[in-house]
């Protein structure tokens, strides 16, 4: 079986362009995650991204099902932009990292619409503790691997303030997208207040 990690990477630079920097972690009995950071370029001179290498070495597995396949089951990456020199974001690389091992340790499956709560702040005074999973293929297309395995797809990551986490559990992923969307809210801000949810 082909190491996808490769890959992906390769993916991730021809999107992303080169990383500037880099952090592994390795939780107990799990594979090591990377972080790669992004630098601002381009027509969005302001913004940074992080993103995850090493959740989809593994497909995530159904934590109902008695037996993980090895081969099938969904792959993915996960990456957040933000934007750089506001708040000191690049303490967000743990944070990222064990999200994205959570499929491992938790057995479970992250997909669109999901939250992923890490318990503290995602950087240094953020006034986010968790983020939601939003669709892929904007700004990294899925990466197709040689059958029978799944694509790897790169999942954008919202940082939710733990008003608008709340509200989403009531109200659902969409409504709280469309929230934002009529608010102009910058999902960028590393600073950003909660929208108004009333």
């Amino acid at each position: 079986m082909a190491d996808v990690l490769p890959l992906v990477e390769a993916r991730l630079h021809s999107a992303l362009g080169e990383p500037d920097a880099r952090a592994a972690v390795t939780f107990l009995g799990t594979d090591r995650i990377e972080v790669l950071r992004f630098p601002a370029a381009g027509q969005e001179g302001d913004v940074v991204r992080y993103a995850t290498l090493g959740m989809s070495a593994q497909p995530m597995a159904d934590p109902t099902a008695a037996l993980a396949d090895p081969v099938k089951g969904p792959r993915a990456e996960l990456v957040l932009s933000v934007r750089s020199g506001v708040a000191d974001t690049d303490k967000v690389l743990r944070p990222l990292a064990v999200l994205a091992a959570s499929p491992q340790v938790e057995g479970v499956i992250v997909a669109p619409g999901a939250s992923l709560d890490v318990g503290e702040p995602l950087w240094p005074g953020a006034p986010f503790t968790s983020v939601l999973v939003a669709e892929p293929g904007g700004l990294v297309e899925d990466l197709e691997l040689d059958a029978p395995l799944d694509p790897v797809r790169f999942l954008p990551l919202l940082p939710m303030t733990p008003n608008e986490a709340a509200w989403k559990r009531v109200h659902g992923a969409p409504a709280l997208q469309e929230r934002w969307l009529k608010h102009g809210t910058d999902l960028r801000d590393p600073e950003r207040r909660s929208v108004p949810l009333d």
